[in-house]
């Protein structure tokens, strides 16, 4: 049984790299952020409908770790233990950051996303803080922290408001890290 574990927040509060780290210290998958990928291949010049682009580049690089990971199915020559250990695996976003992302840039949201984000299951949330210091790179649009705050705030009214376990995820990189490890081998 696989247990999906996302993280979430404002750009540069360090998500790809907990994620990275998790992975490692529970030797297991990670799927990376699809719009880095998408935004450095067209450009930053985006528009409302690259969104739903992104969001289904997101969607299927979850999609292919969830099926690299699944176990073989059982036969009678081989079957499986009638109990397996919940394997975790971390998403460096989900479709609520697109969400935000869309509706902070252009007040609107894609219906297909919201339908998404209603159908899709995961084990817990963990919302990165913006205690960190913003790093800049040639993707990253808000450096201002006010700006970054406000955004963290709308990615905790989500949390709140619905019912997956999330955690907050601040400090420095170590504590950070310990932080959702724990918080992690709560859910498996």
């Amino acid at each position: 049984m696989l247990k999906k574990i996302v993280t979430i927040g404002p750009e540069s509060t360090g998500k790809s790299m907990l994620c990275s780290q998790l992975a490692e210290h529970f030797n297991t998958k990670w799927v990376p952020e699809y719009a880095r990928e998408y935004l450095l291949k067209h450009g930053t010049h985006y528009k409302y409908e690259d969104l739903y682009t992104i969001a289904e580049g997101q969607l299927k690089g979850e999609e292919s770790i969830i099926n690299s990971m699944m176990p073989p199915k059982p036969s009678t020559l081989n079957p499986l233990p009638s109990t397996l250990n919940p394997q975790p695996f971390f998403i460096d976003t989900d479709l609520y950051v697109i969400k935000v992302w869309s509706e902070f840039v252009f007040n609107k949201c894609d219906n297909r996303i919201l339908t998404q984000i209603a159908n899709r299951q995961y084990a817990l949330y963990l919302l990165c803080n913006t205690d960190l210091l913003w790093v800049k790179d040639e993707l990253r649009e808000y450096p201002d922290l006010e700006t970054r705050e406000k955004l963290y705030h709308y990615y905790k009214d989500l949390l709140i408001h619905q019912h997956v376990p999330w955690i907050d995820i601040s400090g420095n990189y170590e504590q950070r890290l310990q932080k959702a490890i724990d918080a992690v081998k709560e859910v498996i």
